[in-house]
């Protein structure tokens, strides 16, 4: 990766990730993009265009201006969200990734789009799931991701795009607010922590799912783009995880740090269905043989610089 194209810039993972990407490559090497234009560090730290992804000539054309060799596209309704608006969710997340990997073909690019935990199903194993297995997902967001796992493995094969991409856990990070997704109350848990001392979990009790803290999220995409392609043999959807557990296993690991925290319950019906429908755990043999890929963190270390990265940033906030 010299010259690099992010949509989405301003989701969960971009906003983490364009900084990442500028520390490693240079500010002017990383190219943001996002629908609207905020004082995200994203934004103001280096060059950045507004581009709506379903616009397909506007992407090919920022993609073409700015010389990119590397495209990654990050822009996506998640889970929950796209329950809410399905049709909206199909039109946004197949169409901007359509344009997306055309613009890739048409300027040769390599090219990143993440899959998802959502992209398996209720038929799907539950325990220590495969690599290669059964996807039959009950959502749009996970119909979207199978459908997308399964064009990029088109576009690599009839056009010789450079894919790459991996299925992604749930991912827990201090510096982006929630998104949609279902997991998110894995990270809406450490603010209430902080902030109130009690949370009411949306996710009943003994709901298994898998999770990853967002530094290894970060590391493992540029870690696969940087990756030998002769070494590749999945290469667009990589089983990674860190770590699996289910709301109150997370609320016993914040009591190490806050002993009176309180954990309440009341379920919504819509997430737990998805929640559901996806594996406890997964196997991430592939992506280990392939390209290396090895998780930092664990549920005890994450929660510990979760607690102190937000007690630093909530105090600015609150002083400033």
């Amino acid at each position: 990766m010299k010259k690099i194209l992010v949509t989405g810039s301003l989701g969960q993972i971009g906003s983490e990730l364009v900084m990442m990407l500028r520390n490693l490559y240079g500010a002017e090497q990383v190219i943001a993009s996002d629908i609207r234009a905020t004082d995200n560090p994203a934004v103001t730290s280096g060059p950045f265009e507004l581009l709506d992804v379903t616009d397909g000539q506007r992407l090919y054309t920022v993609a073409k201006e700015h010389q990119v060799d590397t495209i990654i596209h990050l822009a996506a309704l998640l889970s929950a969200t796209a329950e809410k608006n399905p049709v909206f969710a199909w039109n946004l997340n197949m169409g901007g990734l359509v344009n997306a990997l055309e613009a890739a073909k048409e300027l040769n690019c390599k090219f990143f789009t993440p899959s998802s935990i959502g992209a398996f199903g209720p038929s799907t194993p539950k325990d220590n799931t495969p690599q290669d297995t059964i996807q039959r997902p009950t959502t749009m967001y996970g119909v979207n991701k199978v459908a997308g796992e399964l064009l990029c493995d088109y576009y690599y094969h009839k056009f010789g795009v450079d894919t790459r991409g991996v299925r992604f856990p749930g991912l827990i990070s201090y510096v982006a607010p929630p998104g949609g997704g279902t997991t998110d109350y894995a990270v809406e848990i450490y603010y209430k922590a902080i902030e109130d001392g009690a949370y009411t979990s949306y996710i009943a009790p003994g709901t298994y799912m898998d999770m990853m803290y967002m530094p290894d999220a970060l590391q493992a995409i540029v870690q696969l783009m940087e990756a030998d392609s002769a070494k590749l043999k999945h290469r667009n959807a990589f089983n990674i995880t860190a770590m699996s557990f289910e709301p109150e296993q997370i609320a016993a690991s914040i009591r190490k740090h806050i002993p009176d925290f309180k954990m309440s319950y009341a379920v919504d019906p819509v997430r737990q269905g998805i929640a559901d429908s996806w594996p406890n755990s997964i196997d991430c043999t592939a992506a280990e043989e392939e390209w290396g890929f090895k998780a930092q963190y664990d549920l005890d270390n994450m929660t510990a610089d979760m607690l102190m990265q937000l007690r630093m940033k909530l105090k600015k906030k609150v002083f400033n």
